[in-house]
């Protein structure tokens, strides 16, 4: 049975067009998606249609103004016709289906709409038993991918696959070019997720500017083999110019490779290679470097063969049961090799590369864990960290009545190479640490009270000893006595309701160490850091060659505003000083000893007054003389769609002497300046030495189908060179991009990570 409907006036527009929507034609969820550079989108509509006809490949719905049967053989159909079959719908000015062969020629402009898929033409012919068609001057449409294009000729020649001639696709809305690739043949496989294409131009606004002879890309969210993007910029020290061309390898769904040969002007051809691995247990990730003959490294090292290479292993696996594991391995040939030739590993900035795997167990009473450690020092130092052959940790707490009894142990073999080495640098050996405590905890819901008393217990069995027996113990009672209180009450503030907490703590340490331990090798100890947090160690020391001696307390008092509606945290602020009754006596190279009878005080405030701003403010300030020793303040600010992100900075320490004093401080943001440009900046200022030590500077373009990124960066060495480069990135939404800004701007912005993703749905 035919239904009939009234014909379309005028003919139709491309595919695009017929499925585009302003912005403010979009569904609410629709729009709240789009970013602000974005005018619309696309939107596709349902298929639908009545059961006429019979094929092979299923019914066959068709309606027309009129139809004529010739008996057996032909039903031709005259305006505004709609075939219908297995989720394709075909229209078109008249048509004429052959009975016997299932073909049906559509003339007129006619339209042929799938599930995530229009196309357009000037006619058409479509096989009712196989699927296949095909479609003369034609437009097509991509809904996920928003990928859309036109062409000579396009067919279907099996299912998900389309296959276009003489064609172009792009990302950009209707009737804009800003981008697109042209090709003489290109190949789409929906199914796979990935186009080929064969003499290929990639042209910005018509200009051709750069050619492949064939190329693969994706055209959804899909990994596929292919080449990626080519990466070049300069750089006035180490790499030079450079060019860099990534191709991708997807081997398969658990597993995948990176190979990026580059050349680099004055050094030669340079290769780097990206493995990753997902196991069921984790993740595995190995990157390697090679370079066969540096050029520009034998001139500057007379008698090297200019052979360099670099590698770096991480690895983190699951076993379940509370068990995990893990490694960490890195090595470069040379200690230049970093700055001269990395660009892909994740240890750029390293001045010590780190080797160390092990195991680790944890449930809710007890903790294991078992690793070996070592390190590849890139510093003329004349002394190497020592290497930790093995580390064997285990803790507990467990409940004994009305008490809590807990155990912290630690063996450690410590080694090095110590030839040239003298005195107490030159032990090796081994430490075992045990610390077992009793606790008498309790608890209410106003509050609480944590009396303990442990002994830390330590033994060595050492080599190349020189100031007396190898073997020594030490041993060190300590009493503490942690109590607190929380008191709370219902606050309006700002029009807004409140919980406001009032807890005051009190902490005790009593450790009754021998005030000389400078016969003691200084495997892994360092002085802990004055800061709120640290109020409440019993150790002023870290590691387990110092326990410093004390008897002190520590009053501290915190305060919280907690929103009733969300119970989110607004604000908190911090205060705390220690009072000593003893002088401390033990120290680490001349550090960590005092006879004054206070500390300073230690303070911390955070405060969140919106969801998008973050002010922290922490320091300690010296009430005896009235001045500030330290100090660290941070702003941070992004919009709800992180357009905008501000950061503001400064951090001071005075320190002993006037030469090591330390104040920066720092600005930074991106700000749009349109709905599509933006500028980004930072400037690191540091007091001491009058002088700028770093500047970013650069602007973005957004809009829905590419974002351009320039930014010039400068900024001061460790010692009195300035490295200055350009950077620069271009990304075609749907392709990929070129260039590398986002390692720079992740490391200048809070939040810069989230804004990629926010914007563009990308993970730097």
């Amino acid at each position: 049975m035919l239904s009939f409907v009234f014909p379309a006036a005028g003919q139709p527009p491309d595919a695009a067009s017929i499925d585009w929507r302003p912005r403010a034609e979009l569904p609410p969820e629709q729009q709240a998606r789009l970013p602000l550079f974005c005018r619309g989108g696309y939107v596709s509509p349902e298929v639908g249609g009545e059961a006429t006809i019979t094929g092979e490949g299923g019914p066959v719905n068709a309606s027309a103004l009129s139809a004529r049967y010739e008996m057996d053989t032909r039903l031709l159909l005259e305006g505004d016709v709609r075939l219908t079959q297995a989720g394709t719908t075909l229209t078109g000015d008249s048509a004429v289906y052959d009975q016997a062969s299932g073909q049906v020629d559509i003339a007129g402009p006619m339209t042929s709409r799938s599930p995530g898929m229009l196309l357009t033409g000037d006619q058409a012919l479509y096989d009712a038993n196989s699927g296949y068609f095909s479609i003369e001057d034609a437009t097509f449409l991509f809904h996920q991918s928003e990928m859309r294009g036109q062409a000579s000729f396009i067919s279907r020649p099996e299912d998900q696959i389309i296959h276009v001639e003489g064609g172009y696709l792009t990302t950009c809305a209707p009737d804009r070019n800003d981008w697109s690739l042209v090709a003489s043949d290109i190949r789409l496989n929906r199914a796979e997720g990935y186009g080929t294409a064969k003499h290929v131009r990639l042209q910005v606004k018509d200009v051709p500017v750069f050619y492949w002879p064939w190329a693969s890309f994706p055209i959804d969210d899909r990994r596929k083999t292919g080449f990626l993007y080519p990466t070049f910029g300069t750089s006035n020290t180490g790499r030079g110019m450079y060019l860099s061309t990534p191709y991708y390898l997807n081997l398969a769904p658990h597993y995948d490779a990176t190979l990026t040969p580059q050349y680099m002007h004055g050094r030669g051809l340079f290769s780097e290679v990206e493995g990753r691995y997902l196991s069921p247990f984790g993740e595995s990730v190995l990157q390697v470097g090679y370079i066969d003959d540096d050029e520009e490294y034998r001139k500057e090292f007379p008698g090297e063969d200019g052979e360099r290479w670099g590698l770096d292993f991480q690895s983190q696996a699951n076993f379940g049961g509370g068990w995990t594991g893990y490694a960490d391995y890195s090595a470069v040939s040379d200690n230049d090799y970093l700055s001269d030739l990395s660009q892909t590993l994740d240890i750029s900035n390293a001045t010590q590369l780190l080797r160390r795997g092990g195991v680790r167990y944890q449930d809710d009473w007890q903790m294991f864990e078992a690793y070996v450690a070592g390190y590849q020092v890139l510093t003329d130092r004349n002394i190497d960290p020592y290497s930790q052959l093995p580390e064997v940790v285990y803790g507990a707490t467990v409940p004994a009545g009305i008490f809590e009894l807990g155990l912290e142990s630690q063996y450690t073999r410590f080694d090095r190479d110590n030839e040239d080495l003298t005195g107490l640098n030159r032990a090796v050996g081994q430490r075992t640490r045990v610390i077992p405590e009793l606790a008498l905890p309790l608890r209410t819901i106003w509050g609480y009270t944590r009396p303990s008393v442990s002994l830390d217990q330590t033994w060595y069995n050492l080599e190349d000893y020189e100031l007396g027996d190898p073997d020594f113990e030490r041993t060190v009672p300590v009493v503490e006595w942690d109590s607190g209180i929380y008191l709370d009450r219902t606050t309006t503030l700002f029009g807004s309701d409140y919980n406001q907490s009032l807890e005051p703590r009190l902490y005790y340490v009593y450790s009754d160490a021998e005030e000389d331990q400078d016969y003691i090798p200084n495997f892994d100890a360092g002085l802990r850091s004055f800061r709120f947090d640290n109020l409440f160690q019993p150790n002023r020391f870290v590691g387990g060659d110092r326990v410093g001696d004390t008897n002190q307390v520590t009053v501290a008092l915190t305060s919280r505003f907690n929103s009733l509606a969300n119970g989110a945290e607004t604000a908190r602020f911090s205060l705390g000083q220690v009072f000593y009754y003893e002088d401390r006596d033990v120290t680490l190279n001349g550090r960590g000893g005092g006879t004054q009878s206070e500390s300073s005080y230690a303070g911390e405030a955070v405060l969140r007054p919106l969801d998008t701003l973050d002010i922290r403010v922490s320091g300690l300030w010296d009430h005896r003389e009235h001045v500030t020793e330290e100090g660290r303040s941070v702003l941070a600010y992004h919009s709800p769609d992180y357009r905008y992100l501000v950061s503001l900075g400064h951090t001071y320490s005075r320190g002993t002497t006037p030469d090591n004093r330390f104040e920066q401080m720092d600005i930074g943001g991106i700000v749009p300046v349109t709905d599509n440009i933006s500028l980004i900046g930072r400037w690191v200022f540091d007091s001491q030495l009058d002088n700028t030590v770093g500047t970013l500077a650069g602007l973005e373009y957004n809009n829905c189908c590419w974002s351009f990124q320039l930014v010039q960066q400068r900024y001061q060495t460790d010692g009195e060179d300035v490295e200055h480069r350009v950077v620069f990135q271009v990304r075609f939404k749907g392709l990929g991009g070129s260039g590398g800004t986002e390692s720079t701007l992740s490391d200048a912005f809070y939040g810069y990570e989230q804004r990629e993703r926010q914007l563009f749905g990308v993970r730097p």
